[in-house]
């Protein structure tokens, strides 16, 4: 039995990940630390919230106090860390916000966790700090180049990849220096249910059922490993309980996609769920494309972001060998699920576009 704290447990692949190890973990413990920023719902972890062993606590991992009486308070011995500003576009007009949660909250939460589990002595030998990290931190990769190893130099690109990059290292010099048990795994692109409607898949899905443009940038030949949530939530338990101390590991799709071509089979995929439920056009009367089986025609190139990567990909080799770690989805199985989810859940998306969640 293990009691987790989860930071950013209220956003999207935090929600998930709570989800999964509450559903495999019955007997667990778990409490969630979020600050409800923008991309942060309550109403994503609905599902686990009459659960006893769950717990929320609305605060912000730089608050070092808080974090360190949350870790006595509920005897916490294993946190995994997915609190983060997370979006490229809105590290690029508003930096301050990725410095001040990306680097200077992990800070606060790596200093909460020495004091207690290693100077003050609670769980000193039965511990886990689990950091969850991003493929951006890698930089960027030509046509050709082999996937991102763990080996791969550091070279992050955008304010909001530095900002990870800078936390990865925080993250190894607090094992290095003062013996915290840590862990940490870099991930490509995640898709699935609750995802924030800003980011391509959720954007795309739920502006065709609005008949929006599909913005993509440039020529949307910009290349992205996806990987379903909950394949990446079943990597990080592997990690977590597997992994090597000071250890990191990659958790990919093996799965690459061009933008455009993203954007093209999503079109497709709705469309034909638009031909063979043709009650859907009551449900969503303004998807006039979709009904009429040419969702394509919203698609829009708009003007391609700041210096855009141009292509991540994970090799998620070392996570098959010394973990055992394969993803359970297929592209094909998860972007169906992802779209039916959203269709079936447009309450939660409507409730997130306008602003009117849970706080």
């Amino acid at each position: 039995m293990s009691n987790l704290l989860v930071t950013g447990g209220a956003g999207f692949i935090g929600a998930n990940f709570v989800h999964y190890w509450m559903k495999t973990y019955p007997q667990d413990k778990v409490v969630v630390l979020d600050a409800l920023t923008y991309a942060g719902n309550k109403a994503n972890l609905d599902p686990v919230a009459e659960n006893p062993n769950f717990a929320f606590s609305h605060g912000n991992i730089c608050d070092t106090a808080l974090v360190e009486t949350l870790l006595k308070e509920h005897q916490i011995d294993t946190l995994v860390h997915f609190a983060a500003e997370s979006h490229v576009d809105r590290s690029i007009t508003g930096p301050d916000a990725f410095i001040e949660t990306n680097i200077i909250g992990t800070h606060s939460l790596l200093k909460a966790a020495k004091r207690v589990w290693l100077d003050e002595g609670l769980n000193k030998e039965n511990h886990r700090f689990h950091h969850v990290s991003t493929d951006e931190v890698y930089g960027t990769l030509g046509p050709n180049d082999p996937a991102f190893s763990e080996t791969t130099p550091y070279a992050p690109n955008s304010p909001y990849s530095a900002s990870k990059a800078a936390s990865d290292h925080l993250v190894r010099a607090y094992h290095h220096t003062y013996g915290l048990k840590v862990t940490t795994s870099n991930c490509s692109n995640n898709y699935g249910p609750y995802h924030f409607p800003e980011k391509l898949i959720p954007l795309v899905i739920t502006n065709i059922l609005q008949d929006k443009p599909l913005p993509i940038y440039g020529d949307g030949q910009q290349i992205r490993d996806w990987l379903y949530v909950e394949d990446h939530a079943r990597g990080i338990d592997l990690v977590i309980k597997k992994g090597r101390l000071g250890e990191c590991y990659n958790i990919g799709g093996i799965n690459e996609w061009a933008n455009f071509d993203i954007v093209k089979l999503i079109c497709e995929l709705m469309n034909a769920k638009f031909s063979e439920t043709p009650e859907l056009a009551e449900s969503f009367p303004d998807a006039q494309k979709a009904q009429q089986g040419i969702a394509q025609e919203l698609i829009t190139h708009v003007t391609d972001r700041a210096g855009h990567d141009r292509r991540y990909a994970i090799d998620p080799a070392k996570s098959n060998d010394e973990l055992g770690y394969e993803p359970v989805e297929s592209f094909a199985s998860g972007i169906r699920k992802t779209v039916q989810w959203y269709l079936n859940n447009r309450s939660w998306w409507q409730s997130v576009l306008s602003g009117d969640y849970q706080i």
